[in-house]
């Protein structure tokens, strides 16, 4: 899988544990990293939009977003047609968003949870699979007609 990865300032450390994590797993092909570059402020949409392309496109999959919230992320990667961006604080949440909602874009909030933390929720969100079924016509309904 080729991940896409992108933050804001306050998500510059998370992100960067992220990539070294994810680096080593076996199914990781490529991290494709959007930016920020360090600690100093700027602003989501800038990495976002990029991040959202890519994911629209199909160059990567999945997405991760953080930020010091995670709201301000979520709501600009969502802009984008087919990008289900989830924010997720626990595993179950995690679990929940892939299986129910075929989140493609996981977004956590870097201020408000550990980095262990983090690092479960990624591997949650990674290893569920969507579950299909009655949630595949709610997915299906959540994009305006274009």
């Amino acid at each position: 899988m080729k991940i896409g990865i992108c933050c804001d300032h306050a998500g510059y450390q998370l992100k960067e544990t992220l990539k070294r994590v994810l680096a080593e797993r076996p199914d990781v092909e490529e991290i494709i990293d959007f930016g920020t570059n360090s600690e100093a402020s700027c602003d989501y949409p800038d990495f976002a939009h990029p991040c959202a392309a890519a994911l629209e496109s199909g160059e990567v999959w999945p997405a991760i977003g953080i930020c010091g919230s995670g709201n301000g992320i979520a709501m600009t990667l969502n802009k984008h047609r087919n990008v289900r961006a989830a924010i997720c604080w626990n595993t179950e949440l995690a679990q929940l968003a892939r299986q129910h909602n075929d989140a493609n874009c996981l977004v956590l909030s870097a201020r408000f949870i550990t980095t262990e933390t983090a690092l479960a929720v990624t591997e949650a969100f990674l290893a569920t699979p969507f579950e299909g079924g009655r949630h595949e016509r709610r997915v299906e309904k959540i994009n305006l007609p274009a």
